[in-house]
């Protein structure tokens, strides 16, 4: 399949979930965006367009002590900086939006990351 094809099926995909979710005060959304090299993560109240609470592997405390930004072990740690930036901002449920992303690998690694720093999935 070219690649010009998977991104076509992922941006239908992503248009799909996102009919669906949506990120409220109570239960913000967690996006995740993933390109080959690095992944980051945002939760999103969506009723006033704002973004709460951020993290990637090109964070400064996560880029000196991350071998590569595009391996599932970079994904998980993203999960547990961002659930805990949420925590401190007393978030503690999310939505999770995977992007049009496939639940496996990297993506599930950083919700795993979420999980085990204390965010309800």
């Amino acid at each position: 399949m070219k690649p010009q094809e998977k991104e076509r099926l992922r941006i239908r995909r992503h248009k799909r979930v996102r009919s669906k979710v949506s990120g409220t005060p109570e239960r913000p959304r967690l996006s995740v965006s993933r390109s080959i090299n690095n992944i980051y993560a945002q939760i999103i109240d969506d009723e006033r367009g704002v973004t709460l609470a951020s993290a990637g592997t090109l964070d400064k405390t996560l880029r000196t002590s991350l071998a590569s930004g595009g391996s599932v072990e970079a994904a998980r740690e993203v999960g547990r900086l961002v659930a805990s930036r949420a925590l401190e901002a007393g978030i503690t449920a999310v939505v999770y939006d995977r992007g049009g992303n496939l639940y496996h690998g990297r993506v599930k690694a950083l919700a795993e990351g979420a999980r085990e720093g204390g965010l309800s999935l």
